[in-house]
């Protein structure tokens, strides 16, 4: 099968009949110059040593190294030969609570923020896996399905919000419930879900979804956002201005902890770790770093066609064209040419 890899670069074909019409256009200026310079006819005699034909030869090799080089350009292709590529990696569902609590700032900027610059150094570690993402709060979707596709994965990251999800509060188990039901059938150690929230479960439900991961063979780590100490929740006017903070039906100031016990008997079931999300980030790369240094299993294997490349043939023959033409002189032998002019 003949087929082109650059099909736009034939339209430099279409530069050729300009080139020739140029060449044809310098000939006749050419020609009208030297009818101004003198007499026609001594003109003639004492040009008699230029080759017409040659001349006209030369430019025609030109035209076929402009046409060869477009045609190498153009990448042709012919000869083939079936590889089987094969993808590994693994699958890795990332659950990120965006419940109101995730706002408290006892983390620069706040828990949310923080939570969505390491899910995206975790993104930028990745080869080959697939990562899928979770929204939750009092309820849980899915916003991102497992996908390969990094630069898609990031931009529903960055849309995540806590006005993502209507209904607030803290529901771990449907998390863990809808990430167990986003993985395709995988050996046992290649699915991961990494579980990134304050901790604060308000909805129950935890148990039996780690009882399935369990059964699954999925390992869940669970990254501790935010301080074991309580701070208030911040909230904003439609503005975006802080707006004081979040209070109870009494008026007291709502504070929120981290829950490091519950995270903890989540990710130790399952053969997890729970990891820390401090200012300085250190506990969190190493999370980053061993996902990232896991080995991945074969997530896909086709047939792949690979044409050979075959533009070699037409640019070594633009070039030998090009060095033919320089050293074709566009004159007659010497000897000749000196008795045409004296007789």
């Amino acid at each position: 099968m003949f087929r082109f890899g650059f099909v736009t670069a034939l339209f430099g074909l279409a530069l050729i009949p300009l080139a020739a019409g140029l060449m044809w256009r310098g000939a006749t200026l050419r020609r009208r110059a030297l009818a101004r310079f003198g007499d026609l006819a001594l003109v003639r005699r004492l040009s008699r040593s230029v080759n017409p034909r040659a001349r006209a030869w030369k430019a025609i090799g030109l035209l076929a190294v402009l046409a060869l080089s477009a045609v190498a350009l153009a990448r042709p292709q012919f000869g083939s030969r079936v590889e089987t590529v094969r993808r590994e990696g693994m699958d890795i569902v990332v659950a990120l609570d965006l419940s109101t609590s995730m706002l408290a700032e006892d983390i620069a900027p706040n828990r949310l923020q923080r939570s969505k610059l390491e899910i995206q150094r975790l993104i930028e570690r990745l080869d080959g896996d697939r990562i899928g993402l979770i929204a939750f709060a009092g309820q849980a979707f899915v916003q991102s399905p497992l996908t390969s596709d990094y630069g898609a994965a990031r931009l529903f990251l960055n849309a995540m919000d806590t006005e993502l999800v209507p209904v607030q509060g803290t529901d771990l188990g449907a998390a863990l419930e809808l990430a167990l039901d986003a993985f395709s059938d995988a050996p046992v150690e290649e699915r991961i879900i990494v579980v990134v929230t304050d901790g604060e479960d308000h909805e129950g439900g935890i148990e039996p979804a780690v009882d399935r991961a369990l059964e699954a063979g999925v390992t869940i780590h669970t990254v501790g956002v935010g301080s074991t100490d309580g701070v208030p929740i911040p909230e904003y006017d439609a503005a975006g201005r802080p707006a004081g903070f979040k209070r109870d039906e009494a008026g007291a100031v709502i504070t929120t902890r981290l829950d490091e016990t519950t995270l903890r008997r989540i990710a130790s079931r399952t053969g997890g770790q729970l990891y820390r999300s401090t200012p300085e980030a250190s506990e969190l790369t190493a999370l980053i770093e061993e996902v990232s240094a896991l080995g991945g299993r074969e997530i896909d294997a086709r047939e792949v066609t690979q044409y050979e490349e075959q533009f070699q043939i037409f640019l070594g023959a633009a070039i030998l064209l090009l060095f033919l033409e320089g050293l074709w002189t566009d004159r007659k032998k010497t000897v000749r040419a000196w008795r045409g002019r004296f007789t």
